[in-house]
């Protein structure tokens, strides 16, 4: 396929997912810019789609900051925590070589794929609001799971939400619904560390990443429509891609090994 052509089909995949089942979609990313568009490393398919996942994110934290509050206070503390960890992963990345950074990928496919055949923890009862009170005890929480989650983050170049979402449950008893919205703060935050390190090395394809944003926005509109459509069936459909994320996980793993040991 014609690489423009690509990156948009691709973006358009990522969006309609997203759209369709709520996330999920920026697993996807890597594969389909190395697969699929054609670029030349691991390195900067990774680095473009996080600039991609940043700007996405930012438009969707846009949209949920007009709809209902965000729990700021733990978002931003979170976000700064896992900001440094987004920078060491990146810089890790970045060092590692590509074939094992693919393999590493396909492994954390299938663990992102696993994750969602499990049912969702429904979150906290109370409202998770940081204050001086409460300060003690929440703040070395957010802390240490921001950045923890953050260096993955860097480190694959993902939006990170899979992890972000249960994480900001664990640590700030957070409805779901709440660290869904607070989410995208943290995914916005690490995705521009990641991609501003790969960028500082080059490590970024401009033109691919306008065109992933592009098409990710088509696609997510598509898929927000399809979603009121199919709504009583998104569980199904959620299983379905977690099937397919882990499937995808077992060939990007296998052909990153497989390439790493013919090396």
């Amino acid at each position: 396929m014609f690489a423009p052509v690509a990156a948009l089909a691709s973006g358009g995949v990522v969006g309609l997912v997203l759209g369709l089942i709520g996330g999920g979609g920026s697993i996807l990313a890597v594969p389909l810019l190395l697969y699929a568009v054609g670029m030349p490393s691991a390195h900067i398919a990774i680095g473009t789609a996080a600039f991609a996942v940043a700007v996405n994110a930012a438009a969707g934290l846009a949209m949920h900051a007009r709809k209902a509050p965000i729990r700021w206070p733990c978002a931003i503390v979170f976000s700064l925590a896992g900001v440094g960890g987004a920078f060491a992963g990146a810089a890790l990345g970045k060092a590692m070589d590509g074939q094992k950074l693919v393999a590493l990928f396909g492994i954390l496919m299938i663990v992102v794929g696993l994750m969602m055949l499990r049912p969702k923890d429904k979150g906290g009862s109370q409202s998770a609001w940081l204050t001086r009170e409460n300060a003690r005890q929440l703040l070395p929480r957010l802390i240490v799971l921001g950045a923890g989650v953050g260096l993955l983050s860097g480190f694959f170049g993902i939006g990170g939400g899979f992890l972000i979402v249960p994480g900001l449950i664990l640590a700030a008893d957070m409805k779901l619904e709440e660290a869904a919205s607070a989410s995208l703060v943290a995914v916005t935050a690490f995705g521009i560390t990641a991609a501003g390190s790969y960028a500082w090395s080059g490590l970024v394809d401009w033109q691919v990443a306008a065109l992933l944003i592009a098409g990710g926005i088509a696609g997510a509109l598509a898929g927000t429509k399809a979603n009121a459509v199919l709504a009583k069936r998104k569980g199904a459909l959620t299983r379905i891609f977690a099937l397919f994320v882990i499937a995808a996980g077992l060939y990007v793993g296998g052909r990153g090994l497989f390439d790493l040991l013919q090396a």
